[in-house]
């Protein structure tokens, strides 16, 4: 599943399954999640409308943070990157921003070095699930 900003796949997994082994393939790929948003919740609690279920996983690769916030401290205004889990049409959906694009608007292009090793990076965990 292509699209402008990310790349994703549709799974015929649950959701909780899909979840799970997201993170899993985040973990073996270096990534850690910092923050996680569950969109249906705060839709409930917020707006008091159902929503499908879907969950923002906010992933970091400590080494290439780190890298990159030495190169632009004002970097963390676009990290972490965001993982999406949801239900879609009886299918489950795992995407990954595409962190070349996130990174282009800031016009520092010697970032794209480790927009690349993320991008790689994502792109396997999504292809491994």
């Amino acid at each position: 599943m292509e699209m402008t900003y990310g790349y994703g796949r549709a799974l015929d997994l649950p959701y909780a399954g899909a979840v799970q082994r997201a993170r899993e393939a985040l973990k073996a790929e270096g990534f850690g999640v910092l923050c996680e948003i569950d969109v249906r919740e705060k839709m409930k609690e917020k707006l008091g409308v159902d929503f499908r279920n879907y969950l923002i996983l906010g992933a970091c690769n400590p080494p290439i943070a780190y890298q990159t916030l030495q190169q632009d401290i004002n970097i963390g205004l676009l990290l972490p990157c965001n993982v999406v889990v949801y239900e879609e049409g009886g299918r489950t959906v795992v995407a990954a921003i595409d962190a070349i694009k996130m990174l282009s608007i800031v016009g520092r292009p010697e970032l794209a070095g480790a927009a690349g090793q993320v991008n790689e990076k994502l792109r396997r965990v999504i292809d491994s699930l």
